[in-house]
């Protein structure tokens, strides 16, 4: 029997396996914390290209302006930024991606402990699951599930919202029109105006 063995299976010592998922849920937890802070930098950068000012930035980001103007000469241009488009109806995957997350976010708040897309939208807001297809075709098969479930307690729009996301991710994925800002920060964009589009608070004005 070697040293590692003896280790691994020794009275009260922790198993490989035990160590393994250790490790597991921490990187989670760091690989997710390096994204989100990627997102802001690139958010923060899709703002200020837009035009919007650091402070005001600084403000919403509950940041320091200092901090703001680091992040957003990572991502500076040469001139202002032509405005993404941001009307619901774009059909690239993570446009679509995003909006499922948004309506699956809705579908599991109004639905409490019963929404069956509850675990993985939250396992993929805090990324510990990734926006893979497999992990996309899984979302999409719960919130249809809830929504023939939770039909009489849930709007109309939702399964509106839901057929339109679904029929367009069935067709081959499509490049966003001009687009320049990343896949994440796509999802985020849509994620929350899919939201504010089915009535749970409209969009703050400046």
């Amino acid at each position: 029997m070697t040293g590692e063995e003896d280790t691994r299976h020794g009275p009260g010592a922790l198993t490989e396996e035990q160590a393994g998922r250790m490790f597991a849920g921490m990187n989670e937890v760091i690989r997710a914390g390096e994204e989100m802070r990627q997102l802001r930098t690139e958010m923060i950068g899709v703002l200020a290209g837009w035009g919007w000012t650091q402070d005001r930035i600084a403000r919403l980001a509950d940041m320091s302006q200092p901090a703001v103007s680091k992040q957003a000469a990572k991502h500076r241009t040469d001139g202002p930024q032509a405005p993404m488009g941001l009307a619901l109806d774009q059909y690239d995957a993570p446009w679509l991606e995003g909006r499922l997350r948004g309506l699956a976010e809705e579908i599991s708040e109004a639905s409490g402990d019963t929404a069956r897309c509850g675990r993985l939208v939250d396992a993929l807001a805090r990324g510990r699951k990734r926006f893979t297809p497999g992990n996309v075709d899984a979302l999409r098969r719960l919130v249809e599930e809830d929504l023939r479930l939770h039909r009489a307690e849930l709007p109309a729009g939702y399964r509106s919202a839901y057929d339109e996301i679904s029929r367009g991710l069935d067709v081959p994925p499509k490049a966003a029109a001009g687009a320049t800002a990343s896949a994440s920060v796509r999802r985020a964009l849509a994620h929350r105006i899919q939201r504010d589009h089915l009535g749970r608070r409209g969009p703050e004005v400046d």
